[in-house]
């Protein structure tokens, strides 16, 4: 089995998460080295590298030379930047969701890593969650569907509005299971701690006829962070953070025992969401998947979200 050597761009928060699974497939024997890190503050890369017994490089020209393979955990506003030349240097790679910000870098980077037949992979995490995989198996023609994803306040700097940051992992969901991206949108966001939009609602409308209703907030109390989709043969409820998920359907009434509604637990061990999606992409660099469905996913929820953005009335009532 061929080793990834694999280096990270960026240590903060997410990037230091990233180095930690790496070091552990290293440490299962599965074919991955983390060779080193970088980060555009040499003294983080310094700190990251000791933390985790690897090699702090002077910049990431420096780290694309000693590696198969990438992960770029930086600000949303540098992924192009960081991508393309990792892209251009012949490594594959892992970027953290969006894809980019604007989708016209979006596409220059899917274009380049074709040219450059490298893979291209996108972090939207939650389809690597356990409760995922039964959304996949009984998700069938949804008409209406329940979405709340809401974060508390982060100490942690953000570059991005809470379309980009978080209601962009229900909208990459919902377009793989529904199959297209929606017909119409309608939204509403406020700004709140930040310079960017905070908390939105925004109701979208797909040709199959389902409408999905999502909300999204990074200035709530407490994490919450589920769907519910409503179907003609009941309603599937699903918790991200608790990995459990539900289906709930009406049993009619025979030989005079009353319609009830009966719940279907469904019981699965709870995965590591990270490190199942840093072992697709390390089986996809083995493999040669240069298809980069991932990446051409992620074009399309960062395409519905900036429609969202642009459906949000200003605060004086003006379309953005």
């Amino acid at each position: 089995m061929k080793t990834v050597r694999i280096g990270i761009v960026g240590m903060g928060h997410m990037g230091r998460h990233h180095a930690r699974k790496a070091l552990e497939l290293a440490q299962r024997g599965e074919g991955v080295e983390l060779v080193g890190v970088s980060d555009a503050q040499p003294e983080r890369a310094r700190s990251g590298a000791a933390e985790f017994g690897v090699r702090a490089l002077p910049d990431s020209d420096a780290l694309y030379k000693a590696v198969d393979a990438v992960i770029a955990a930086v600000p949303a506003v540098d992924h192009h930047k960081v991508v393309s030349a990792a892209l251009a240097a012949g490594c594959d790679v892992l970027v953290e969701k969006p894809i980019a910000v604007s989708v016209a870098e979006s596409e220059s980077l899917i274009e380049l890593a074709g040219r450059r037949g490298c893979i291209l992979h996108v972090g939207h995490l939650e389809w690597f969650n356990a409760v995922t995989g039964v959304l996949r198996k009984r998700v069938q023609g949804p008409r209406y569907v329940e979405v709340h994803r809401k974060g508390m306040v982060s100490a942690r700097p953000t570059d991005v509005d809470v379309v980009r940051d978080l209601m962009i992992h229900d909208i990459d969901i919902l377009q793989q299971l529904v199959g297209d991206e929606p017909e119409h949108i309608e939204a509403v966001g406020v700004p709140v701690v930040t310079a960017y939009v905070d908390i939105v609602n925004a109701r979208i409308g797909f040709a199959s006829g389902c409408v999905a209703n999502l909300t999204a907030s990074r200035v709530s109390h407490n994490n919450v962070r589920k769907m519910r989709f409503f179907q003609g043969d009941g309603y599937l409820s699903v918790d991200f953070l608790a990995q459990t998920a539900s289906f709930y359907h009406r049993v009619h009434e025979v030989n005079g025992v009353p319609a009830r509604m009966e719940v279907e637990e469904f019981v699965f061990d709870p995965e590591d969401a990270l490190l199942s999606q840093l072992r697709v992409f390390v089986d996809a660099v083995r493999r040669r998947d240069v298809l980069n469905t991932s990446a051409r996913s992620a074009l399309g929820a960062l395409r519905t979200a900036i429609r969202v953005l642009d459906a949000i009335p200003d605060l004086d009532g003006r379309a953005s």
